[in-house]
This record gives structure tokens, sequence and C-alpha cells, in this order.
């Protein structure tokens, strides 16, 4: 058991290496694409579900992430933002909430801030070691391969909420 899970309120993801595996395709028009697993939305549905809210804070802009977040019914998203940490500050204060109430999923030395900063900092499988001396918990996945659906899960077990969000895909025997 993490007690550091137990009172988020909010769930806080980076995209390039969280949700993403953070390599970058770009077309010949100059766009940038990315991966989205499916799982991952599965896990971020399921947290929205039990009552948590989403958000993205992300240095980079693309229309991918917009799609990505309108798909998931994410209603609060910053892109192109520098500052991560004060977009953080930002979005508890819109929301009224306290820092212990957060959670933040990121992947590399710009989201060090928050992480430090967040109630349960959490950090993906490949990401640098300075991040998971930091982390209150590292996932087993990768960034865009299933670490999103594990923090998400890990947010929900602690809170108690993983099998009454589970039970509904178990059907009638």
């Amino acid at each position: 058991m993490i007690p550091k899970a137990r009172t988020v309120r909010i769930a806080i993801f980076d995209v390039d290496g969280v949700l993403s595996d953070g390599g970058l395709h770009y077309a010949e028009t100059g766009d940038a694409m990315k991966t989205f697993d499916v799982r991952d939305g599965m896990g971020m549905k399921l947290l929205q579900d039990a009552g948590v809210e989403l958000a993205i804070i992300t240095s980079r802009r693309a229309g991918s992430v917009r799609e990505r977040a309108a798909d998931l019914g994410i209603r609060h998203i910053q892109q192109g933002v520098a500052d991560k940490y004060s977009a953080f500050e930002a979005l508890l204060a819109e929301l009224g909430l306290a820092p212990e109430q957060s959670a933040f999923l990121g992947d590399d030395l710009v989201d060090l801030p928050v992480l430090k900063r967040c109630g349960f900092a959490v950090t993906v499988a490949d990401a640098p070691a300075l991040l998971k001396r930091h982390a209150d918990y590292v996932t087993r996945a990768s960034g865009g391969r299933g670490a999103a659906r594990e923090f998400c899960e890990v947010i929900l077990h602690n809170q108690g909420k993983l099998a009454a969000q589970t039970a509904r895909f178990l059907g009638a025997d």
C-alpha cells in the first residue's frame, strides 16, 4: 500500500515519454505524430469514473494530444508549457486542491519540479535515475507502453476502488 496515493483527487500526465513512447514521427508536412496506448486510455477512464480528475501538462504542442484528450474527456490540458511547475500550481489553484491531493506521472528533467511538489510522484521505468530517486513509485512499464495504465491502477488500488471499477467488465456468470 502507498498511503500517498489514497488522497489523490487529480492525476496529471506528461505526454512524450509517458502517454507516448517519446518517439516523434514527422510527416512530410512537418506534423509530428504520436502513438497512444489504448490500454493506458482505459486506465485513465477507470480513474475518471472513480471520481479522480485528469489533466495533461506538456512542453510540446500537438493536435494529436488535443484529440486524445478529447477522446478521453480530459478537460484540463496545457500544451506548450515551458514552466510545468507554474502550470501545476495554477491548475491546483483553479480547482481548489492542495498539492497533496495530486499525482503526477512524468519522465524527464522538466518534470522534476512537479514531481518534487505533488502528493504522489510517479515516473516511468525508462526514466533517468534522478527522477527515480525523487519518485514515490516507479512503474514497471515504460512510457507509452502501459505506464499510464499502471499509474491509474496503483491509485485505484490504494483508494480501494480498483475492484469496483473492473467488476462491471466481469459480466454475469
